[in-house]
């Protein structure tokens, strides 16, 4: 089956182990951030036949994790990579099969130890979870 992603995402070139199975997901990388975006499809839902919290929580987390990066990048600060050490999610409303969704990072705040990073996720345009973290800089 194919899924055509909203312009301009293309797949995304980042594959891990814990995302494999809710390929294919798409990317739409900027100077400033990465976007991703997925499909719903059934692998991805809950009981209830939404999309489980689990993997809106997991892909936030890598939109703001890669968007930092772009960001200790841009700055030229040194890092080997980004640890996670704090996530938190609101879910403000429920995504269905066939939609949408696109995580976007909006605020990103680097620093040599700590980036602090939010980010939007949206079903068909509208949001459904609004996501924070931070990351240990290495």
């Amino acid at each position: 089956m194919t899924f055509q992603p909203p312009d301009p995402f293309t797949p995304h070139p980042r594959k891990n182990p814990l995302t494999t199975p809710w390929e294919p997901i798409y990317a739409d990388i900027r100077d400033d951030r990465w976007l991703l975006a997925v499909e719903v499809r059934e692998p991805h839902t809950n009981s209830r036949g939404g999309p489980h919290g689990g993997l809106i929580a997991a892909l936030a987390d890598n939109a703001m994790g890669l968007s930092c990066g772009v960001m200790l990048a841009r700055l030229k600060i040194p890092s080997n990579g980004l640890i996670t050490v704090s996530l938190g999610l609101d879910y403000l409303a429920a995504a269905k099969l066939g939609q949408w969704l696109v995580f976007d990072t909006d605020f990103i705040k680097p620093g040599k130890s700590l980036c602090y990073a939010e980010a939007t996720v949206s079903a068909n345009g509208k949001p459904v979870a609004r996501a924070r973290a931070t990351f240990k800089v290495s």
